[in-house]
Formats: structure tokens, sequence, C-alpha cells
């Protein structure tokens, strides 16, 4: 049955003594947390459990608990088991959690109520921060500046022969399963292609290393590793027909849980497996491209895509593109995660409506980088009601727009919106938003928006602290 809160007491009256308290910004933090409509966002998450988890059943880990966990993990930059264990070893961060003397739950605990809270809940948790952000007066929203980053996914920098690897590793993982719970005699539906898959990637990754160190030509090279791949394509082809038979033997089999599992494993990974093939086919063995949008880069994130921003250190990286807005008080209002690598200047309109529904009137000044320009997006804006659109054109520009861009107030703007750059930074440094941990995409959308709460609710305490002190 799910439990809202432990009965309250105070570890810091019981041990008077050791004079414990928060500090002034873990204090703020513990005061935001108390928000109702913060509560029961969550709680109603959690609630779906079960379909009578608020009713009967054992008593669970409250929800205020669960909360207060998942808030302290990102504002540490813990795992689950770092902020399990520090929770516990910890007065002053039981008493934060409203744990008491109550045991910590369980890191698989946590993880299981932690995948309840759905994505657009945190939406509307980052809505109501705003609002409580609002309300402290450490916004006004007057102000807004927009950018974007790239979340990267927890996959190895990947490539065909190592991608066909895994597929082969992963459909003979489940067929052998399949074998046990089958009862079935050995043959050749069965045979365990893991080995000789790997051989293969393994030799393909040595050739291709002799040919960078010998600065062979790329057509050179990849002439050498078009046998090895020839036969890797085959064995990735043997376990497709693998997955196929015994498929078919498990259509056949008694409903039972553990079947209805292999089953959906078994139709997740091989249509990927499928897309893989015909992708090394396209590259390794004919000598084609294959368009970025339609690249398998993990067959464990599907969702990642190809990202290139020009970026002289990563050139290409692999994840999500996240897409950031900022308000003055350094409050983000605004995440979104998109698919593939679509033009900065496409997110701008987004930025902006979001803008005037959460403030109910468009900013004063929207600042945005040469990314985002266009004349569509400034006539947007001016149509809008934004008084000052600082927005630098790309590539040449006529005198007139020289003239513009250098007026003061455009540079001063252009100086503000720099700071965005240093906000990413924090998030990807202190919050997380570097790459994600978690697997799945609705997993990657929960690492984001806690990260994005979590950072708000400490810009929010950081204020106030400082106003009180």
């Amino acid at each position: 049955m799910l439990r809202e809160r432990y009965a309250p007491y105070s570890l810091f009256d019981a041990v008077p003594r050791l004079a414990l308290r928060f500090d002034p910004e873990l204090a703020e933090v513990d005061r935001l947390l108390d928000d109702e409509p913060l509560f029961r966002l969550v709680r109603d998450d959690l609630a779906r459990r079960y379909p009578r988890t608020t009713a009967t059943g054992r008593l669970s880990t409250p929800v205020e608990v669960v909360l207060r966990l998942l808030a302290v993990k990102r504002l540490y930059g813990w795992s689950y088991a770092d902020a399990v264990r520090f929770v516990a070893d910890s007065l002053v961060l039981r008493q934060f959690c409203r744990l008491g003397l109550e045991p910590v739950p369980d890191r698989s605990t946590l993880i299981r109520w932690a995948n309840l809270i759905r994505p657009a809940t945190l939406h509307a948790l980052l809505e109501r921060v705003v609002e409580l952000a609002r309300a402290a007066r450490v916004t006004r929203g007057r102000r807004l500046r927009t950018d974007g980053t790239v979340v990267e996914t927890d996959v190895h920098p990947p490539s065909d022969s190592t991608l066909l690897a895994d597929g082969v590793r992963v459909v003979s993982r489940l067929v052998g399963r399949a074998r046990a719970l089958l009862g079935a005699v050995a043959g050749g539906a069965f045979r365990d292609r893991t080995r000789a898959a790997r051989r293969l990637a393994r030799a393909i990754g040595k050739a291709t290393a002799r040919a960078i160190a010998r600065g062979e030509p790329r057509a050179s090279g990849a002439a050498a590793r078009r046998p090895l791949y020839r036969r890797l394509v085959a064995v990735a082809r043997a376990s497709l027909a693998q997955a196929a038979a015994v498929g078919r033997l498990l259509t056949d089999a008694p409903d039972a849980p553990a079947v209805a599992r292999l089953r959906a494993g078994l139709g997740r990974v091989a249509p990927l497996l499928a897309r893989v093939v015909a992708q090394a086919v396209q590259r390794a063995l004919l000598g084609g491209a294959v368009p970025a949008a339609q690249k398998v880069c993990s067959l464990f994130e599907p969702h990642t895509a190809v990202i290139q921003r020009g970026k002289v250190r990563t050139p290409t990286e692999f994840g999500r593109k996240l897409w950031l807005d900022e308000v003055d008080g350094g409050i983000v209002t605004r995440y979104a995660l998109l698919a593939g690598n679509p033009p900065d200047a496409a997110q701008l309109p987004a930025s902006l409506e979001h803008h005037r529904a959460r403030f109910g009137r468009p900013p004063d000044l929207l600042a945005g980088d040469r990314g985002t320009h266009s004349p569509a997006n400034e006539a947007l804006a001016a149509a809008a009601g934004v008084r000052r659109v600082s927005l630098p054109k790309p590539g040449h520009r006529a005198a007139a727009r020289v003239a513009h861009e250098r007026q003061r107030w455009f540079r001063r703007a252009q100086r503000w919106r720099g700071g965005v750059e240093g906000r990413i930074s924090l998030l990807r440094r202190r919050f997380g938003l570097r790459r994600c941990r978690d697997r799945g995409e609705d997993a990657m959308e929960r690492w984001v928006g806690w990260g994005v709460v979590v950072h708000d609710l400490r810009v929010i305490a950081r204020a106030t602290a400082r106003r009180a002190a």
C-alpha cells in the first residue's frame, strides 16, 4: 500500500548536543520540496504501480522519501547506490529525506520507484518549479535566451563490425534461454555464434588499425576489410535465421511470462540487427553511404542519433540533441529532447510560444546565437511583441545589418546570451547532462528532467539564502 509520509521525527532534536542543522542552501531546497503540488505530481505517478497500490499490499517506501532521495541524488551527482549509502550514513541527509530512524530503501527499490515517474510528469514538475521561482521573485521572465547541447547516450563509439557482433551476441543469448525454456534438443537453431562474430569484429578492428598506422588510402583499407565483413554479415544473417526459427517455436509454446519476455526480446532485437546488416552491406561491402537519420548507432539505445555541430574537439557526437530555454535569474524554463539533428532555427518558435504561455507575455529581450537566426524567426518575434530581438545573422551581411548588430543594446544582449553556455556547462558537469547513465528513451527524458528540475531548485535556494543572509 502506498504511503505518503512517515510520522514526523526530528533527528536534530533527538541529538541536541551535536547541534546538527541544514546549510542555508539545503534548508531552502528542503522548504521548496515541501510544496504540495510537487508532492502530488510524484504521488500520482507512484500510485500507478499496481491497480490497487493505494489500498492494499505491504506498506511502501513513502512518496516523500522517494521524492527527496531522487532530488538529493541529482543535487550531489551521485549514483543510486551512492545516494542510498551516503543518506544512510548522514544524520543531516536522513532528516532532509524525512527518514528519521527508518531504514533507507535499497538501491533496486529506489530504481523501481524512479522508473514509474513519467517524462510528462517531469515537465509538469519543471512548470511548478518555475512558478515557485516567480513567487520567490527569482525571475520575472523579462529576458529569454536559448541554446542547444547534446546529451550522450551510454554507448561505445559505434562501428558496423561492433554493432554486428553485439547483435549476434544478444540473439545468441536469447536463443540459449529459449533452448533451456523449451527443452529442445541441440541443433542448428540453437547454435551460439558469439565467438565467431567477436573474432571477426576483432580482426576488422586490427585491420583498420594497421591501415591507419601505414597511412593507407581509405579505399584500399576498405577493400582489405571487405572479405572479413562478408563473413561477419553471413554470421549475422545466420543469427537472424535462428531468431526467426526460435520465434516460431515460441509462438507455439504455452503462454507464460518467461515465454512472453523472450518473444518480446527477439521481436525488439531482430529488426534492429536486420537494419544493421543492411547498413553494413551498404557501407562496407558496396561502398555506399547511409543517411545519418537512418543509421542504427546502438542495439541497446536505438534512439541514439549521429549529431554533428561543427565542434572542433567533438566533431561527431552520439546521443540526443537537447534544447534549453533560460530566463533572467538563471532559471531553465523548458527543455526538449529532439529527434535526429534538426536545425537550431526551427526550435525558436516553440521556445517563444512556451514563454508566452508560461509568463503571459512575450519577453522584452530574445537572444540566440547565429544558428537560431532566420528572417522568419525575426518576423515572428516582432509580431509576438518582443521589443528587442538579438539574433546575429550568419554569413555575408549588408552594411545596414552590420550597423544594426553594432548597436549597444544588441552587443550587450549577445554578451548576456553567452551566459547560456556557462549554464549548459554547469548542467553537464554538476547535474549529469553530459551523459545519460540510464537506459531507454523515457529514461533519458527522466534523466534530463531531474537534472533541470534540481538545478532550478538549487538556483532558487541560493538566491533566497543570499537575500536572507
